[in-house]
């Protein structure tokens, strides 16, 4: 089992999220970076803390995450867009736990809508 949650292939796989950040490729990226020059808009995620399931008695079964999402467009309608098809996509799966805000970023100069998310991955 892979060591984060399937964010990606979740997103991927959703035509709702696919329609605003495309498929090929989707631009959704981790680590909370995107290539420069990347076309808007698009969403960034990374891993801002979590824990193994622990026991007494045995190994841990599941490791539960946090994910930062951080959505960027030329736009504030743009931004809501895409962090609304990416909740709905992920929800099933995960838990939104903050919303973080929206703003303007001072380097890109584009609209942000940030978030978290609490995933539990089973091993």
């Amino acid at each position: 089992m892979a060591m984060y949650p399937p964010i990606f292939s979740i997103c991927k796989a959703a035509a709702a999220v696919t329609a605003l950040i495309g498929l090929n490729p989707c631009r959704l990226y981790p680590f909370g970076e995107a290539p420069q020059s990347t076309v808007k808009p698009y969403a960034v995620w990374q891993s801002i803390g979590g824990s193994p399931e622990n026991f007494m008695d045995r190994t841990p079964d599941a490791d539960s995450f946090i994910l930062q999402v951080d959505v960027y467009a030329e736009t504030a309608a743009a931004a809501r867009a895409v962090a609304e098809a990416i909740r709905d996509a992920v929800e099933p799966h995960a838990h939104i736990s903050s919303w973080r805000g929206e703003g303007k970023d001072s380097e890109t100069k584009l609209r942000v809508f940030s978030f978290d998310l609490s995933w539990i991955v089973r091993r």
